[in-house]
């Protein structure tokens, strides 16, 4: 029999996505959707009130994961696309989304190989079914679609400009490079007066890899985020701080918590002339 050697970098990808099937997919992650997804939810509806399916609003989730929000989105009648760069993440996706036939139909056990902070060997070892719901019958609508790439190659391109009537980000920023580059493109990507809707905190992913060949990692503070946005032609409507969790196992002796930036952005029309006037004002 041939021997394998998986490396310990893909063995950490795939527990990650076991994590988060949980909180994608399961009753059991149904409490931190609830934190994370439903506050983007209630932003949209308020924002979107009328949604007519001959004309549904648009709206682009990046660093959708597993799907769940994207499809949340749809399902309220958006023509709603995920966008993912980890192909862990899209195969997965893809399983669930196209191939499962039943509420419940796989079981999981996610956190056996969780050997820290563990209160029984039962906490361990149990079951999770998977998914909560039939992806199929949930209520997406016919622009339902995922894309993967990665976000900066993807929708810096001149077709995508004004695309966007709401543009969603939820634990995604803190995942660039250079988080002035994302607030850019989504600044471009955004038709006049379009919505950005964004949760989650700023753990900066490259922020550890200084002196790794092309792992740059630009960090800035909350206050100098929002500064930039503004300077990229966003208004702020609404901001909050929500206290979330994130792929957290809710029966652990350790919880990480979040106190996540949720806020809501308008894109400013320019003025007919192209100028800057109306953005500065």
């Amino acid at each position: 029999m041939p021997h394998f050697h998986v490396p310990l970098v893909d063995v950490d990808k795939v527990r990650c996505v076991i994590r988060n099937i949980v909180r994608d997919w399961a009753t059991e992650g149904q409490k931190e959707r609830d934190q994370c997804y439903k506050p983007i939810l209630e932003e949209l509806v308020r924002h979107f009130p009328e949604r007519s399916k001959e004309s549904p609003p648009t709206c682009l989730v990046p660093g959708a994961g597993l799907g769940r929000l994207a499809l949340e989105i749809s399902c309220l009648g958006f023509i709603s696309q995920g966008n993912e760069f980890s192909y862990y993440m899209m195969i997965c996706s893809s399983f669930i989304l196209n191939q499962t036939q039943d509420v419940g139909e796989w079981t999981i056990h996610p956190w056996i190989h969780s050997n820290c902070n563990s209160l029984s060997d039962a906490d361990q070892v149990r079951a999770v079914s998977i998914p909560d719901i039939h992806p199929a019958s949930a209520g997406i609508t016919e622009g339902f679609s995922m894309c993967g790439g990665d976000f900066v190659e993807v929708y810096n391109d001149p077709s995508q400009v004004g695309a966007w009537d709401a543009v969603v980000t939820c634990f995604f920023l803190d995942t660039a490079h250079n988080i002035v580059e994302y607030i850019e493109i989504i600044s471009k990507i955004l038709k006049d007066g379009g919505v950005w809707i964004n949760l989650g905190p700023l753990l900066y992913h490259f922020a550890d890899m200084y002196g790794q060949e092309d792992e740059m990692s630009v960090e800035l503070c909350l206050e100098d985020v929002k500064r930039v946005a503004l300077h990229h032609g966003f208004q702020l409507e609404i901001e909050k701080t929500i206290e979330t969790t994130y792929t957290t196992n809710p029966r652990a002796m350790m919880q990480n918590h979040y106190f996540s930036a949720l806020w809501t952005m308008r894109k400013k029309p320019l003025v007919a002339t192209g100028t800057q006037e109306s953005m500065d004002e």
